[in-house]
Order: structure tokens, then C-alpha cells, then sequence
């Protein structure tokens, strides 16, 4: 069953509900800015993201409130006085994020609210959070008003001017290590999402080849009732399908020799049996094997 939601059908509180419920998770941008007077706040927002790297570009949203239709201070200090640092919110600083999240009158400063620690930009008026494993210096290129009723959003584009990271989050190459990271996410309601342990996972990019794509597998095994739609993606993204030799040498295996012998005489059995052991190789991410099993019978 499908529910469909036409949204000028339901009130606007009632839709937001949905969409920030089903438009997850979010990355947070916890932006820090001055007013015209150089007045600290500190907010996050999940309205937010990446949008290019030349320039190195961040968009986020400081919608209209939905309940009366005010504007944030952050809107207004943009508009005020265009800079902003961007700081990426991790687990260990996520209480003190929501908490900063308060609406304090204007000329609170959020920061001293939090206990979050303020340092000095180098490039832009606004403090960034010590306490961040990473901060973007950013100039304000354009404010994009996207409508002037509750809830409409306001999209404040910004180009990185200088970028800080915590040395700790960089694996031994030298890349930024998700499970060092620990970030944390934005979802519906009072929900966060962390993106670690198991919630972080590998899947091959398949830009650098041109898999076969899951029309090509064959019938008998696009219709298996044990290999799911992502095995299929997987199994999709092969270039090249093994050769019969490596199918023959790998039949020989004495896992696939059991399940051969065994289910001879049994067709149904021998399929299942086989496609469970597929399935098993690639969550362990051996595709050539997967495949090596599913085409010995």
C-alpha cells in the first residue's frame, strides 16, 4: 500500500512532519555568524549540504519558522553581514549542539549556552567550534528566498574560503576515516542518526567500469526468491563475468562439491543452496566468487 500526499492538501506542520521524517538522514551545518554590531550565534541547521568543489561550495537553509513565520537570527546576521563558518557536528558534541539550538533572545550568545569553546577565524569574522572535527571559513555568495510563508526555506550559498580538520579523523592514508569522523545526522522529530559501526558500509563505485547492469544476468538467477535487489545491483556491477575455466576450477572447491553432490537430484534445493552460498560471498564482497557459484549449475 502506497500513502500519497498531495501537500497543499494537509497544513504545512502536518507535511513538514512527513518530509523531514522521509528526508533522511541530513547532515548538519552548525553555523556560526555575527550581526551588524558583531553579536555571536551559534544554530545548527539540517537543511544542508555539498554542492561543488570549484569553488568549494556549502548550501544550507535557514527556513521561516512554520508556527508563526519569523525568520532565525542566523537569516538575519547573514543578511547583515556575510560570512559564516560552517562547523560539522560529531557525536561527542551532540547535546550541546541541540542545546544551542534553543531560540534565545537576539545578542545571546550560543556558545557560552553550550560550554562549546569559540577560536578565532583567520579568515572571516565569525568564530568557528574549537570542538568540531571540521570547520569551513566561508564568504555568503547569495541569499536565495524560496517563498515568504512558514516554512519556506531561505538558501544561504556559500563558498569555503579556508577549511580546518581535526588531525584525529584522518586515517594512515591520510583520507577522512568515517568511523574517526563519528558524525552524527539529522531525522525526523527527535531523532538523530550516528554513522558508525554498522550503520557505515562499502559498496564499490561503479564509475570507474561499466558493469554488465542486472538486465544482463541470467533469468534463473534475476528471478532468485533468496538474492535480494541489492544483491542484483551487486552482481550488476561485474565488468566482465568469469571465464568457464574459473568456473570449472572453482566447482572443485569442497563447499561447492558438497552442495553439488548433495542437491543432484533435487533441483529446487540445489538453486536455494547455491544462491544462499552466492549471497554469502558477496557480503564478503568477493564478487568473482559470487558469480563463480552461481554460474556452476
Amino acid at each position: 500500500m502506497i500513502k500519497t500526499i498531495d501537500p497543499g492538501s494537509i497544513t504545512v506542520q502536518e507535511f513538514h512532519s512527513y518530509f523531514l521524517g522521509a528526508v533522511a538522514p541530513r547532515p548538519i551545518a552548525f553555523a556560526s555568524t555575527v550581526d551588524k554590531e558583531g553579536n555571536v550565534n551559534l544554530s545548527p541547521f539540517s537543511f544542508f549540504n555539498a554542492f561543488g568543489s570549484n569553488p568549494p561550495t556549502l548550501i544550507f537553509s535557514p527556513a521561516r519558522r512554520v508556527r508563526d513565520n519569523t525568520t532565525k537570527h542566523t537569516l538575519e546576521n547573514v543578511l547583515e553581514h556575510d560570512e559564516v563558518v560552517i562547523n560539522i557536528v560529531n557525536f561527542d558534541m551532540v547535546e550541546q549542539m541541540s542545546l544551542a539550538s534553543t531560540e534565545y533572545e537576539k545578542g545571546i550568545n550560543e556558545f557560552v549556552k553550550s560550554g562549546l569553546t569559540p577560536v578565532e577565524s583567520e579568515k572571516v569574522k565569525p568564530p568557528r567550534v574549537k570542538e568540531s572535527p571540521a570547520a569551513f571559513e566561508c564568504k555568503v555568495k547569495q541569499v536565495i528566498a524560496i517563498g515568504q510563508e512558514g516554512g519556506a526555506g531561505n538558501l544561504v550559498i556559500c563558498e569555503v574560503l579556508l577549511a580546518h580538520f581535526q588531525e584525529s579523523i584522518f586515517d594512515k592514508d591520510g583520507k577522512i576515516s568515517p568511523y574517526k569522523l563519528d558524525a552524527v545526522a539529522r531525522m525526523g522529530g527527535n531523532w538523530y542518526c550516528r554513522a558508525q559501526g554498522d550503520a557505515i558500509f562499502e559498496i564499490p563505485k561503479p564509475n570507474l567500469k561499466k558493469g554488465i547492469g542486472v538486465d544482463q544476468i541470467p533469468e534463473k538467477i534475476r528471478n532468485s526468491h533468496v538474492l535480494s535487489g541489492n544483491n542484483l545491483g551487486r552482481l550488476g556491477n561485474i565488468e566482465n563475468l568469469p571465464a568457464e575455466e574459473e568456473v570449472h576450477n572453482f566447482k572443485e572447491t569442497p563447499e561447492l562439491q558438497e552442495i553439488l553432490i548433495r542437491f543432484s537430484n533435487d533441483q529446487e534445493s540445489l538453486e536455494n543452496h547455491l544462491h544462499l552460498l552466492a549471497k554469502d560471498y558477496l557480503l564478503k564482497n568477493e564478487l568473482e566468487n559470487a558469480w563463480k557459484v552461481l554460474l556452476s549449475y
